[in-house]
């Protein structure tokens, strides 16, 4: 896939791996030479935000196009095919949004077992008006005459609509038919597959030199760290870090799943009463960050010296990560984050990143093959600074007794009524407020908990979770009832933007 910058593009790469096509997302500046030393059996122009015919928009080496390799393009990819190869492309007279019906207007590879007419899902103020020699109109909406266009000798193709987006009712087909009626694609990118070879990689390159790994307890680092087991045993190192921030019965849980059950060597850095005394009196959140990042890096710092030099060093970087912090035309959202910090403390020689070829869902289903419990494979996500983020204020022994307390509840009763994968994310919050309330015969002047849920594909954007009243009103009335220092319950439902996912 080459990007032009679009907000749909992690989900494009996502839904072709989905089909198991393995893909990769790379620059819209790869030029044709290097193309054809990757070698591809397809490729695949993601949408972008730029009209082709403005000064600085995003181009593409011609050849691409005359390599012989089928080419998908789609909305932004389409008009640069158009563009590129002599075609006509304008500013539309009316802009399309949302769902649209389409039409074939001629039938193809990309439309077969797909109904001559369907819903689509459009997003653009630009259109193809003319198309280059050899190409042909394949469907229309009444808006937009070309909807989907192709040189079918030469199997290059391009859809206005987003075909990725479950709005689109074929859409899911439709990149089917491209894989595999046009690209011959085999079908071969499963996660058994994906584990077996990568045992095989890390036993190669790691042989009998020493590893080590900073487990978090989060999805990624002990999926990265159960891989580089396997292959490595007693070779590998993990240092956790308890730093007194985890949710409820999580450090236990780490130190039985991955020391008592996998016996892997896992080493429990104990320092709980550190972190709480840097975080005494601080309330601000990016303050909270900066100071459990620094001190994370002490600690782990202090353990990795009592283990001395290491070959290797584990990182359970992901493939989003490694688009987040700049790669292609997006947009540096983050900066390369699995265990900040640590190769400036760490004597090794080199970095491991056996999962950075992964989105989060494919992380998963290879914790499953690797018979992880369900209870790490879908552990809710967790910022790196865990529960001192959703502690709004300062952060006291108290408060994180009465946030766990409740996050606790709140996940067990979403698990009870078979929630927890609909779901994309939820957590409670302890609010920097307190509210009177009437428990018992007596007042009470305590905190307000607030209940975070949100469903979403990426977690670029999130719109809250519709979660039944019945299960909100069982979650308040055990908070209220079972959690000292809580008297008020409240649901946040605001989408993301304008909000984020987490509080702090």
């Amino acid at each position: 896939m080459l990007d032009f910058g679009g907000q749909y593009n992690q989900l494009i790469a996502r839904r072709v791996r989905d089909l198991k096509v393995y893909c990769d997302l790379k620059p819209c500046d790869m030029t044709a030479a290097e193309v054809e030393k990757y070698a591809p059996i397809g490729i695949i122009f993601t949408g972008g935000p730029n009209s082709v015919y403005g000064e600085g928009a995003p181009r593409i080496d011609r050849r691409i196009l005359q390599l012989g390799i089928p080419v998908l393009g789609i909305c932004y990819g389409a008009q640069l095919i158009a563009h590129t190869l002599g075609g006509e492309v304008e500013h539309a007279e009316t802009s399309e949004y949302g769902k649209r019906e389409f039409t074939f207007i001629k039938r193809s590879p990309l439309s077969e077992n797909i109904p001559e007419a369907s819903v689509c899902w459009m997003s653009h103020t630009d259109r193809v008006v003319s198309l280059p020699a050899g190409f042909e109109v394949l469907a229309a909406t009444p808006s937009c005459p070309v909807t989907a266009f192709g040189n079918l000798a030469k199997c290059v193709y391009g859809v206005q609509f987003h075909p990725e987006v479950v709005h689109t009712e074929y859409g899911n087909r439709l990149l089917e038919n491209f894989l595999y009626r046009v690209c011959g694609a085999k079908g071969d990118w499963t996660m058994a597959n994906f584990v077996s070879e990568q045992v095989a990689r890390l036993k190669e390159k790691i042989g009998d030199k020493k590893v080590l790994c900073a487990m978090s307890g989060g999805v990624d680092s002990a999926v990265a760290a159960t891989l580089v087991h396997r292959a490595a045993g007693k070779n590998l190192t993990c240092v956790f870090v308890d730093h007194g921030l985890h949710r409820k019965n999580e450090p236990e849980e780490v130190v039985s799943v991955f020391r008592d059950g996998l016996g892997m060597n896992l080493v429990k850095a104990d320092a709980q009463e550190r972190f709480l005394s840097a975080l005494a009196g601080v309330s601000d959140p990016e303050k909270k960050r900066k100071i459990i990042g620094a001190e994370f890096i002490k600690v782990f710092e202090e353990e990795a010296k009592r283990i001395g030099a290491v070959d290797f060093l584990v990182q359970g970087t992901i493939y989003p990560d490694v688009i987040e912090s700049g790669k292609g035309k997006s947009a540096v959202i983050k900066s390369h984050h699995n265990v900040g910090g640590l190769p400036d403390v760490v004597d090794f020689k080199e970095i491991v990143e056996p999962l950075r070829d992964l989105f989060k869902d494919e992380v998963r289903r290879v914790g499953i093959e690797l018979g992880l419990a369900d209870s790490i494979v879908w552990r809710q996500p967790c910022p790196g600074p865990a529960l001192a983020i959703r502690i709004m204020g300062e952060v006291t022994r108290e408060k994180l007794v009465t946030l766990r307390d409740a996050d606790a509840i709140f996940r067990e009763e979403i698990a009870r009524a078979g929630l927890e994968r609909d779901i994309w994310q939820y957590f409670a919050v302890i609010t920097d407020s307190k509210t009177v309330g009437v428990q018992g015969d007596f007042r009470t002047y305590e905190n307000v908990i607030a209940l975070r849920a949100v469903t979403s594909v990426d977690a670029m954007t999130a719109d809250w979770a519709r979660i039944p009243y019945e299960v909100l009103e069982r979650v308040s009335t055990r908070i209220t009832n079972e959690v000292k220092h809580a008297n008020r319950v409240v649901y946040d439902i605001t989408s993301k933007p304008p909000a984020t996912i987490e509080w702090e």
